[in-house]
């Protein structure tokens, strides 16, 4: 397979999950090399299709952003050496720009590249797809993601259904034994995104009262977090798993109870049904999970709903502060009856009417 075929996702984990599909849709003719950020780039290595993951961290997208220096342009020049690709397919989501890493990869003498850009690209782009025209801007990134890559040419292979996916997830059973459980993951790379604390230690209370075994998860940063919120009716898990590891956990789970950040992807590209703790600062069609039985709850009516406020604006935080620990419990139950009945493809709807978020 000679084409080589530079796929940028210069996000953090949950946005390269999402971009798995299109990724298996180039790969399906062409060599992927995907140029993540540090921090999507674990992800990125267990994205089926990709021969080679290549870190950068892009100072128009990461936040905090490093600053434009000669020194980070040329690290992506020497990557870009090293590749040496036939052409580029740039995913960004609604509010990110791909012309400026176009204008590089342009420099560099990529020969073709393919991106959705509601600015102008003049010649930065070959293939340009206008949000808003060519297609909604209120869909799952999937679903963006793929229309890119169709846009490109390329298209996912017979009897790809487009799900999310990941391999070389861990045997969770050294870390959590054989017996059912739950996981409740409290932490999020945004914080208004995450429920209060206190909020999740009544959920852990409420699932322990009602029979449930629960796991807690969380990075090493939130080893504080999971602790409290796990107290002594739950596993701690927090900063003990590596991404393959937690992936692992998550697929042994009979569901997953987590804010709208990686770890609810991850539940997803693992097949395991999510509650969705979701905070409307973005939209939940975007960013919801993808493809699995899944409850969202949480308030819509609120101020900051679309605002893509990374620290929640309102006191309180009545989103999510507000969610009780019976709708949690209501909702794993549904969420069971639901994959449990094998009733639909996609379970979501049917989770959705049965506990009304």
């Amino acid at each position: 397979m000679s084409r080589r075929v530079l796929v940028a996702r210069l996000d953090s984990v949950g946005d390269v999950l999402l971009c798995g599909p299109a990724v298996r849709a180039v790969a399906a003719t062409a060599s992927v090399h995907l140029l993540c950020s540090p921090t999507g780039a674990p992800a990125g290595r267990m994205l089926p299709g990709v021969r080679r993951v290549h870190e950068w961290d892009c100072p128009w997208i990461g936040n905090p952003a490093r600053s434009v220096t000669p020194a980070s342009v040329a690290e992506l020049e020497r990557i870009l050496a090293e590749v040496d690709a036939s052409e580029a397919v740039i995913l960004t989501s609604f509010h990110q720009s791909p012309l400026p890493l176009a204008l590089l990869l342009r420099l560099a003498g990529v020969p073709r590249i393919t991106g959705a850009s509601g600015d102008y690209p003049g010649s930065l782009l070959d293939v340009r797809l206008r949000p808003g025209e060519d297609f909604p801007e209120s869909q799952s990134e999937v679903t963006r993601a793929l229309t890119v890559a169709a846009a490109a040419g390329f298209a996912l292979p017979p009897g790809d259904a487009g799900r999310l996916a990941v391999s070389g997830a861990a045997d969770p059973a050294p870390l959590v034994g054989r017996n059912p459980y739950v996981v409740v993951h409290p932490g999020a790379a945004v914080p208004a995104r995450a429920a209060p604390l206190e909020r999740h230690v009544e959920f852990v209370h409420a699932l322990a009262q009602a029979g449930f075994r629960v796991v807690v998860t969380g990075s090493p940063s939130e080893r504080g977090l999971t602790a409290r919120v796990a107290g002594e009716r739950a596993l701690d898990l927090g900063g003990r798993t590596t991404l393959p590891e937690l992936a692992g956990v998550l697929a042994r789970a009979d569901a997953v109870v987590v804010g709208n950040t990686g770890t609810a992807h991850l539940a997803a590209a693992v097949g395991t049904p999510v509650v969705s703790l979701f905070a409307p600062v973005v939209d939940e069609r975007c960013w919801g999970p993808f493809g699995v039985a899944s409850v969202l709850l949480g308030r819509r009516d609120i101020a900051c709903a679309g605002t893509r406020a990374r620290e929640c604006p309102i006191p309180g935080h009545p989103c999510l502060g507000e969610i009780e620990a019976r709708d949690v419990v209501d909702a794993v139950r549904a969420i069971r009856r639901v994959t449990e009945r094998g009733d639909s493809d996609d379970g979501t709807l049917a989770a959705r009417e049965a506990v009304p978020a």
